[in-house]
């Protein structure tokens, strides 16, 4: 069929008429085969419509958590050219395969990873590539990797709404996003592009987190709003979306990170978040 030119955004075009866009497609039609010898239970993506809100940090955090729980959990690292999840569970070494795939390594705690930085000789070299060469990097995460038995697979993906979270959407049976903002004044349309994109896809948006919402002083006790007031719950409910969790700065989490500690993390401010992945399904 010729390309839509009358298609020029999401927004603009009918998904039975347009063929050209992510979301006239139905969401099992482009899925990648799950590798032979995992079996994943649910699919859980980490996503905001802008960079430097904290997804890994709450990523990470909700890993941490579950496992606590008594859950077998991995996280795919899918910020590609961004990669910090195996530093924050202190997990260095090179990734092996064999003939089932490549097999993930395992943090303290039990939490299964895959990153680019497990591949990469030296963990500090950059990763300069095109998008096609990312998405299918994120691709062979998916279906190449020995995740073995898990009860959540949480997907850590970088900013925006581009290659990556539209090959996640359309290639991994995602059964639901969390979405991470911060308490700025951009957080609805932050909020609202996250929401607009899984939507399309035909995902199921859990909730939202945010993150950054105060400092704690440790002397009064008082929080002090670092980034103004908080507007998450206005823009969570313009979508009709729950407030799953508002994390404050707090320096220990930044240490235990720093140290490849996370692992040891209890995050009481996720309890919510928490409760309503157990309730998936």
């Amino acid at each position: 069929m010729p390309e839509n030119k009358n298609c020029s955004s999401a927004s603009s075009c009918s998904k039975s008429s347009c063929e050209g866009c992510p979301g006239s497609q139905g969401a099992q039609s482009m899925q990648e085969p799950m590798n032979a010898f995992s079996n994943i239970r649910y699919v859980i993506g980490v996503v905001s419509g802008k960079g430097g809100v904290g997804k890994s940090f709450v990523t990470s955090s909700l890993a941490a958590a579950m496992a606590k729980a008594g859950y077998r959990v991995g996280i795919l690292d899918a910020d590609i050219t961004g990669p910090s999840i195996p530093k924050m569970f202190g997990v260095h070494g090179d990734v092996v395969g064999d003939e089932r795939g490549m097999v993930p390594l395992e943090a303290a705690g039990g939490i299964k990873i895959m990153s680019i930085n497990l591949l990469m000789e030296d963990e500090e070299e950059p990763v300069i590539w095109r998008g096609p060469v990312i998405a299918g990097a994120v691709k062979q995460f998916w279906n190449e990797t020995v995740w073995g038995e898990l009860d959540y697979l949480f997907v850590d993906m970088p900013p925006g709404t581009g290659d990556v979270p539209l090959t996640v959407f359309q290639s991994l049976p995602v059964n639901g996003v969390i979405i991470v903002t911060s308490p700025q004044e951009l957080v609805q349309m932050i909020v609202k592009k996250a929401y607009h994109m899984a939507e399309m896809m035909h995902i199921p948006v859990l909730g939202v987190v945010e993150n950054f919402s105060y400092l704690k002083c440790p002397d009064c006790g008082k929080e002090i709003k670092l980034f103004g007031e908080s507007h998450v719950e206005e823009a969570a409910a313009e979508s009709g979306l729950k407030v799953l969790g508002k994390l404050p700065l707090d320096p220990e989490y930044a240490q235990k990170a720093d140290r490849g500690e996370f692992y040891q993390m209890e995050n009481p401010y996720l309890e919510t978040a928490v409760g309503v992945l157990k309730q998936i399904g």
